[in-house]
């Protein structure tokens, strides 16, 4: 037996379903490499009485996968992922695969950045294609912002983990005018969901130099609805 369980978006958001299936594995990992944690492992195992936690990499998830199924075959085995467990990619091939092998899977879906950004005042049904500010020299992501833009649409922006705030506005500041897009007003959402939570709204060049803790993530609002603009003006 397999679980994928999202963990939400703090150490004590997961629920009573997903601690009972954590509590009848015999083995439980923990994806580590898609997102900066708000908390660290140790507080997590607190919460779940001691239990032993083993953080593991892309490699392990990506490259082997067949391990993972091997033991899920035989034992029950619970993969934790930080938010929703379904958010990247590589996790609904980790399904395909157990159901291929013939193992059972159970999904626990948990809260997200997805709708966590609501908290910002921005209408959900108004946001179009996510984009993701990588680390390296690339700019295509604003190509996704100027499609958005162009129907109105805000867009939420994932940054690349281990990059700083500043780093991330700076890159975003050079891209967009690269680019020819102009950007004023913009959205940092650090740590949603986590105590120290903080959402901030203010121009490129204001942000720069605030202390933002990770995981944060960018939102590029586009036409603002007056409900939308007097709600994010006061942060």
């Amino acid at each position: 037996m397999l679980y994928l369980i999202g963990l939400g978006l703090s150490e004590k958001s997961f629920g009573l379903e997903a601690r009972e299936a954590i509590d009848s594995s015999t083995k439980i990992y923990l994806e580590s490499y898609t997102v900066e944690f708000p908390y660290k492992k140790e507080d997590l195992e607190k919460q779940l009485k001691g239990k032993k936690i083993i953080p593991v990499d892309r490699e392990f998830v990506e490259q082997k996968l067949d391990e993972l199924i091997k033991e899920a075959k035989t034992n029950t085995v619970s993969l934790l992922v930080y938010g929703s467990p379904l958010t990247a990619t590589t996790h609904i091939t980790i399904i395909d695969e157990a159901k291929k092998n013939k193992v059972k899977v159970k999904v626990i879906h948990s809260s997200s950045i997805f709708d966590a950004i609501a908290e910002t005042g921005l209408q959900v049904y108004k946001f179009g294609k996510t984009a993701s500010l990588p680390a390296f020299k690339a700019d295509s992501y604003i190509d996704l912002v100027k499609d958005n833009q162009k129907i109105k649409a805000h867009t939420l922006i994932l940054v690349d983990i281990g990059m700083t705030s500043k780093e991330a506005i700076e890159k975003l500041e050079k891209d967009s005018k690269d680019k020819k897009l102009k950007l004023e007003k913009i959205v940092i959402c650090s740590q949603l969901g986590a105590p120290d939570s903080k959402i901030l709204y203010d121009t490129l060049k204001n942000l720069k130099d605030k202390k933002v803790k990770a995981p944060f993530c960018i939102i590029i609002p586009s036409e603002l609805h007056f409900v939308e603009k007097g709600f994010l003006e006061q942060f």
